[in-house]
């Protein structure tokens, strides 16, 4: 029996990486029709309207009640269905207000959750941020999640551990790891070349840093570091074939806040840095508008539709992400850029670690990927030498360069949203068997007492290091005394 597929979340025309992280989630659900009967969303609104399908729901962000008549909704929907219901929750703290209007200090996912679970319908939580030290409002909702809902997916297995630690303490059974999808999983689909002729960025090695410009991206670092490498590693003619395109406006809502206070001290610490690296610069609305003989880095200021996006990563020859969070535990940004292989210049934050390094240890200093799929940088500071290194390796030894590229678009491959989404379906069409199984007749036990094994594991903290052999030896041994090994057989 198919699922309609219920999606509560931000969505375009807002601007917000998590609507476009649904948006491409519904177009990728909508190709299995066998699987799915409806898919609809209710749209999380900050004034951005008007929506088209799939968006059947509007939630004022900021209205509580708004929040909670999405409930009757959905749920009086969901007894009218022929099919049963799956609803999915977008969750990030940034989207949830308390009734003072102070973002991230809400409880409306946590309220929605409960109401579904009550109500019996499938429930699932896209956790998009994860925190290493929660305060202790933040480590009461996702625990509340947890509780009420079937399952939280995460896209990194890191976060994973995070919630599974003492910081959570979530069940491991209550979570599940969904790649981030990619919107594009072949380097043919845009060629390289014609899109940089029609840019006029031929015979140009193009390095670029995508997505809503903030304080958080460390686009001032990536400035220096550029400019250091133009100094030191280019002659004046190399440095006419080179250019930084930073691509993408700031947030509408950052540029308002504080009475635009923030907004002015960040074009500040931009304006600084462009003056420390030494470099020409220009702003343009279109990408073709800029001369790039003049100019070493050209701002793109526009929202960027999406085929602009994915043209840009198709001209791209590396990928530059300075960010500063480094408990980022997802990036569309990094995602799409494996998924178009093209490599990747990204500071240590942990959606990196593990799509660049396979969740390795990671050291100070420049990493080169495992599988040599991009390149780890250190945050702030030290990120400036880094970077400058790491493009004129890739720079000047092209074979690098292009080996690397390969070795990332195969791991992209892995992460189409044809195959984000199927990981999906199959978890609900689980989740939905568990909720049915009937168990046998035996009556079902509560513990009163210790767990025997349990106290074997606390006498000995290290028995998941050791052999098989060894556990079993050592547990026998304590449940049942030691036992006489025979001289022969």
């Amino acid at each position: 029996m198919p699922y309609d597929i219920r999606i509560i979340s931000t969505y375009p025309p807002r601007r917000c990486g998590i609507g476009t992280f649904s948006r491409n989630l519904a177009t990728a659900l909508g190709h299995f029709t066998a699987e799915v009967g409806t898919i609809r969303v209710a749209a999380i609104d900050n004034g951005n309207g008007p929506y088209g399908i799939p968006v059947d729901l509007v939630i004022d962000q900021r209205n509580p009640q708004s929040w909670r008549d999405v409930v009757t909704h959905v749920c009086t929907r969901a007894g009218e269905a022929r099919n049963p219901t799956a609803v999915v929750l977008q969750h990030e703290f940034g989207l949830d207000p308390d009734a003072a209007g102070r973002l991230g200090r809400g409880n409306s996912f946590v309220n929605l959750a409960r109401a579904f679970h009550d109500r019996d319908l499938i429930t699932l939580v896209y956790l998009h941020t994860v925190l290493d030290t929660p305060d202790p409002h933040e480590r009461t909702t996702i625990r509340a999640l947890a509780e009420l809902s079937d399952g939280l997916v995460v896209t990194t297995e890191s976060a994973i551990q995070i919630l599974e630690s003492d910081v959570y303490g979530i069940p491991r059974d209550k979570l599940k790891h969904i790649d981030h999808g990619v919107r594009m999983h072949q380097p043919s689909d845009f060629d390289r070349l014609a899109i940089k002729q029609e840019y006029g960025l031929e015979n140009r090695f193009l390095i670029t840093t995508l997505g809503m410009l903030s304080p958080g991206k460390g686009i001032e670092y990536g400035i220096r570091a550029y400019g250091l490498f133009l100094r030191e590693s280019c002659t004046d003619e190399q440095r006419k074939t080179i250019v930084y395109l930073i691509a993408g406006k700031c947030h509408p809502e950052f540029v308002q806040a504080e009475g635009g206070g923030l907004y002015r001290r960040f074009r500040a610490s931009l304006n600084q840095a462009i003056e420390q690296a030494q470099v020409r610069c220009c702003t343009v609305k279109e990408p073709g508008d800029a001369n790039f003989d003049e100019y070493d880095i050209v701002f793109l200021d526009s929202f960027l539709d999406e085929n602009t996006l994915l043209r840009l990563y198709g001209a791209t020859n590396v990928m530059l992400l300075p960010y500063l969070n480094m408990q980022q535990i997802s990036s569309g940004i990094l995602a799409d850029t494996l998924g178009a292989g093209r490599v990747a210049v990204t500071t240590k934050f942990r959606y990196a670690q593990e799509l660049i390094h396979s969740n390795n240890p990671c050291p100070e200093g420049l990493i080169v990927g495992r599988y040599a799929r991009g390149v780890l940088v250190d945050p702030g500071e030290p990120s400036v030498e880094q970077i400058a290194q790491a493009i004129d390796d890739l720079v000047f030894n092209e074979h690098i360069r292009l080996m690397m590229e390969k070795q990332a678009h195969q791991r992209g491959y892995q992460m189409r949203w044809y195959n984000s989404a199927w990981a999906l379906l199959q978890y609900i069409d689980f989740l939905r068997n568990g909720k049915e199984t009937v168990t046998g007749r035996g009556p079902k036990f509560a513990r009163d007492k210790p767990s025997r094994l349990d106290l074997v594991r606390r006498r000995y903290p290290a028995m998941e290091s050791v052999s098989q052999e060894s556990k079993l030896a050592r547990t026998n041994a304590d449940l049942h005394g030691p036992t006489q090994t025979p001289a022969s057989v």
